[in-house]
């Protein structure tokens, strides 16, 4: 009886998805990388003109 190991009866609620369903919408990483750096180049490029724009009135470059 002590020799007996008991063993859960399931698996926890943990279930595995990730080999049923494929997307149809796929990216590499390096699309994301270079899709981040365009959004940071825009933002920044906003932020400094906005900025002058209040500080001088009109955009001034």
């Amino acid at each position: 009886m002590a020799d007996e190991i008991r063993m859960p009866s399931g698996i926890g609620g943990l279930v595995r998805y990730f080999d049923d369903i494929k997307s149809k919408v796929t990216m590499s990483p390096e699309f994301v990388l270079v899709l981040l750096v365009a959004v940071v180049i825009v933002e920044y490029a906003l932020h400094n003109f906005m900025t002058r724009k209040a500080i001088y009135g009109k955009a001034s470059f």
